[in-house]
């Protein structure tokens, strides 16, 4: 008997939902987007039940598209999807989301991070291999509910990811029931034990966190429930269809990417642009104070792995296109890529700084900016000007690998930058690279799809079935004299940001 195997991807822009069967073929999709609230200056708000009815949404829309194709839902044999590892809503007793979504592109914690970080405390990078507090991450974000929530104060019980929340929804649990798997739980960045996959005691008493508003921690694959009744009549679906407990997007994108061992490097060109490399466990070398990278448990156990990022990568360029563009149609993308091939490498001098949202660090009271333009400077110098811009932050993590030993010779690109022709060039140019693109570039729901086989039963070797779902479409070779002109404009760059920070 045939079967089929549902996956979401509730991501920042959108949320998608996809139904593969037991080849791993797509047989139906849908795809929403979200809302994005910026309700003062670094502040990011989103709804965590907006991620939920989207979700509800690309369910019913896969459900007539089976319907047409003639395949039974009662074929479907489990759900598992995955959500944003830096973002937390605090939930009522009875798992309602009662505050607004706060994820990684939120600076309101900045002043805390300060606090946190003035205490100069080894244990943070000692048990979960971050030696920093950032904003991006929810050990942050609860501290601040905990304090200016006033809600949450009096009505919160739980702190829960996106996806977690949705997929506990789906099953309709409380929050007494409420849950995280191992790796989406190392997108607290503090708090927890990262090789242990346990809450740690010592490090939320300093952090002043309950343990009570944290959910238990689960293995991705356990069945949470099922499909309730009252959903599964509004989505079109089978009641009783058993409910993963969900994975983090970066990890399953990695996954999605062929790692399921050190020493690979991957570029998750999504909403928030990360460049990550796998590891056997925490290198005190990258886990040092300065280097700004970001450690994490994966997917499958004994996988971790190091991150940079630029918090509004992929959002850049959806700002470029409905802001500046004022064009709302994603096709819109290759039009600009493609005239955008015509402009010289370095955009003549043009750069951007990609921190619409603010920026970080040392840098944290720099915004984004155009430089350096003149009168010849149309939409495409300016749209190569925003895709250089990510790169050169790309290449400051990258740097960071490599002053550390860690040798990368090739690049894995993946998620929704990875269709972009002309940026995988400007990537492979700048970090002097190869670089590949996958024939599943988003590889999140498909990889979702084959961990709830797993979780079911229908596939025995988890590691055989990911690995043999992947296929190199096509291959990126530096070019030395883009390369050096990259290098040169990154010092450019760079010199420019050190005047900024100090104005």
């Amino acid at each position: 008997m045939e079967q089929y195997y549902l996956g979401f991807d509730a991501g920042t822009q959108s949320v998608k939902v996809a139904v593969y069967d037991e080849n791993m073929t797509c047989v139906a999709k849908a795809v929403n987007k979200t809302t994005i609230d910026f309700p003062q200056p670094g502040w990011v708000n989103m709804d965590a039940d907006e991620y939920f009815e989207l979700t509800k949404k690309g369910m019913h829309d896969c459900a007539n598209q089976l319907k047409k194709k003639n395949i039974s839902t009662k074929l479907i044999k489990s759900i598992m999807g995955d959500g944003i590892i830096c973002g937390i809503v605090g939930v009522d007793e009875e798992g309602k989301a009662i505050t607004p979504y706060i994820n990684y592109l939120d600076s309101r914690t900045q002043s805390d991070v300060d606090y946190i970080n003035n205490l100069d405390l080894s244990i943070w990078g000692e048990e979960t291999g971050n030696p920093e507090a950032s904003c991006m991450f929810p050990a942050m974000h609860a501290r601040w509910f905990l304090s200016n929530d006033e809600n949450f104060r009096e009505k919160g019980s739980k702190f829960m990811h996106n996806a977690p929340y949705i997929l506990s929804r789906l099953a309709g649990l409380t929050s007494k029931d409420a849950f995280v798997d191992w790796g989406t739980m190392s997108g607290w960045g503090l708090g927890y034990h990262v090789h242990e996959k346990k809450w740690s005691d010592r490090q939320l008493e300093i952090l002043g966190i309950d343990k009570k508003y944290l959910p238990k921690i689960v293995k991705p694959w356990d069945i949470i429930g099922t499909l309730s009744e009252d959903i599964a009549k509004e989505v079109g679906f089978e009641a009783g269809i058993p409910i993963c407990a969900g994975a983090g997007d970066t990890m399953q994108s990695l996954l999605g990417s062929g790692v399921s061992e050190s020493g690979k490097a991957v570029d998750v060109a999504g909403t928030c642009a990360m460049f990550c490399v796998s590891t056997d466990g925490i290198i005190a070398e990258l886990s040092k104070k300065g280097n700004d990278l970001i450690f994490n448990s994966g997917t499958l156990e004994g996988t971790y792995f190091y991150w940079g990022f630029v918090r509004t990568g992929g959002l850049s360029l959806r700002w470029f296109k409905d802001n500046i563009c004022k064009n709302e149609d994603d096709k819109y993308y290759e039009v600009l890529s493609e005239k955008a091939k015509n402009v010289q490498p370095g955009c003549n001098g043009v750069l951007f700084l990609p921190y619409l949202t603010g920026g970080y660090g040392e840098y944290s009271n720099i915004k984004a900016g155009f430089l350096n333009m003149d009168l010849d400077t149309d939409r495409y110098v300016l749209w190569r000007a925003v895709l250089e811009a990510i790169g050169y932050d790309y290449l400051e993590v990258i740097n960071t690998y490599r002053n550390k030993g860690i040798n990368i010779d090739r690049i894995t690109i993946t998620e929704g930058g990875s269709r972009d022709n002309l940026w995988n060039q400007i990537k492979a140019d700048m970090m002097n690279s190869e670089a590949i693109t996958l024939e599943t570039s988003g590889g999140a729901v498909v990889t979702n799809c084959i961990i709830g086989a797993y979780a079911v039963g229908a596939v025995s070797d988890l590691k055989e079935a990911l690995s043999s779902n992947i296929k190199i479409t096509n291959k990126y070779i530096p070019n030395s004299t883009n390369t050096s002109i990259y290098k040169k404009q990154y010092q450019v760059k760079n010199d420019i940001l050190d005047i900024l920070k100090k104005i």
